[in-house]
C-alpha cells in the first residue's frame, strides 16, 4: 500500500490577500468625502414652516399617520420613525412647502416626534 504524496499548500489565499493589498477600498471614505446618496434614494421629509398654510391634507394622505396638524397652535409634527417616505404629503400639498431631500435622518433611540411651529405673526396674518 502506497501513501499518497504529501502536496504542501503554502497560503492557500495569498492570492486574494495580493488582489486586496494593491486594490482601492471597498468602504468608503465618509468622514472625509460627502457620502454620496442612489439615484432613487427615497430621502427625507422636511417643511418650509413659514409657508404651510394648515390645511391638513398632508395628515390625511398619509397612510402610517405620522403627520399631525394642529392649526389652532400652528404646529405641524412628523414622527420619523413611522413615515416610510412615500411623498403622498408632498403630493397633496396646496403649497408646496414639503419635500423629499436625499439624505438620511439621524438614528436614535427613542421614538421620537419632530414638532415645527409657526411664528405668531405668520398665525395673525
Amino acid at each position: 500500500m502506497g501513501q499518497k504524496p504529501f502536496k504542501w499548500k503554502i497560503l492557500p489565499f495569498a492570492g486574494t490577500v495580493m488582489k486586496n493589498l494593491f486594490s482601492d477600498p471597498a468602504t468608503t471614505k465618509y468622514p472625509f468625502e460627502p457620502a454620496k446618496f442612489p439615484e432613487r434614494m427615497r430621502g427625507h421629509i422636511v417643511i418650509r414652516i413659514d409657508e404651510c398654510i394648515s390645511c391638513g391634507l398632508c395628515e390625511r394622505n398619509c397612510p402610517p399617520r405620522a403627520i399631525k396638524v394642529d392649526r389652532a397652535a400652528g404646529t405641524w409634527a412628523i414622527n420619523r420613525f413611522d413615515c416610510i417616505q412615500c411623498g403622498n404629503c408632498t403630493n397633496v400639498c396646496p403649497k408646496k412647502c414639503l419635500e423629499i431631500v436625499p439624505g438620511y435622518t439621524e438614528p436614535g433611540t427613542e421614538k421620537i416626534t419632530e414638532t415645527f411651529t409657526k411664528s405668531m405673526t405668520e398665525r395673525t396674518s
